[in-house]
């Protein structure tokens, strides 16, 4: 894999720290493909992650959304002892971190035939939402009218 210089990148840019230090970091991070998931898009600012899970119940797993980043953990409780002639359903425990973009907020979490769903949706405040301004001749003071999203 190569590796990218972001040098230039803090010398001419000013409040893109989290979007580069988000680069570097999934340059360095191992890439770990358990468990599998998808991330669907389900409208302009609708998403969905799929986990697949199987063998996990949901007192076993954990979501849990803090400072943009969502964070789902499984760990296999050791009740029974089984023994095993030939295990391929893994239990091990898991980590999966996803990185959240501003105003992205996580609206419900199931489970369901062994697939955690975790529906996102991005909600932008009125007060950053683009507004129309009218423009007045003469004197200052031009009316600011929002405008339908």
């Amino acid at each position: 894999m190569r590796t990218y210089d972001f040098t230039p990148l803090w010398r001419s840019s000013i409040g893109f720290d989290r979007l580069i230090d988000l680069l570097d970091e999934t340059q360095h991070r191992p890439e770990d493909n358990y468990p599998p998931y998808n991330i669907e898009r389900l409208g302009e600012d609708r998403y969905q992650i799929s986990v697949a899970l199987a063998g996990f119940n949901q007192d076993e797993i954990s979501v849990t959304a803090e400072q943009n980043v969502l964070t789902v953990e499984g760990r296999k409780g050791d009740k029974d002892q089984h023994e095993y002639l030939y295990q391929g359903i893994s239990a091990r425990p898991f980590k999966r971190q996803f990185n959240l973009a501003d105003y992205v907020q996580v609206k419900s979490a199931m489970v369901e035939n062994g697939l955690l769903r975790i529906e996102l949706v991005r909600e932008i405040p009125e007060a950053m939402k683009p507004r129309r301004i009218a423009i007045g001749s003469g004197a200052p003071g031009g009316q600011i009218t929002q405008k339908a999203a």
